[in-house]
């Protein structure tokens, strides 16, 4: 593949990898604090799937198709830009990973508490605030991951 078609895929799927995980959380956010627990259970029915459909994806094609341009447009793979680089998308990663199993954990709750109709238990609540906190640092790793690539400072 060229060097202008591998960018493009690298930029379309880091756009679909931040859009998803700002959209999913926007939409988890706002059903959790707004609407009653039916429909938070299909809201976060829906954002476990488009954490497979989207985000699972393009987190593997990020990392593969970044080494390619590093390797053809022959930056040093050890610039500090690039290590600062691998070093954010790490903890991003390592953020994201517990973010999964948590995302599990609210689905069920919440399909527990809309199949009772009752409120969100405080487990719930409490799985929230880690999905949110979790989320945040991953949200701010990214930003500064595309701040390295368009201004890849010396």
């Amino acid at each position: 593949m060229d060097y202008v078609t591998v960018k493009w895929l690298h930029v379309l799927s880091a756009t679909i990898l931040f859009g998803a995980g700002v959209g999913s959380a926007f939409h988890l956010f706002v059903g959790t604090w707004r609407l009653p627990a039916a429909q938070v259970a299909g809201i976060t029915r829906l954002v476990v799937i488009a954490d497979w459909v989207f985000t699972a994806p393009t987190a593997v094609l990020q990392p593969l198709s970044g080494w390619w341009l590093v390797q053809f447009a022959g930056y040093d793979p050890w610039s500090t830009w690039l290590v600062w680089s691998y070093g954010l998308y790490a903890l991003a990663v390592a953020c994201w990973l517990p973010v999964v199993v948590l995302q599990y954990r609210l689905r069920e709750l919440a399909a527990f508490a809309a199949r009772r109709n009752v409120a969100l238990p405080p487990r719930y609540r409490r799985l929230f605030a880690a999905w949110v906190a979790l989320g945040t640092i991953a949200f701010a790793a990214f930003v500064a991951i595309f701040h390295l690539m368009i201004a890849k400072p010396a």
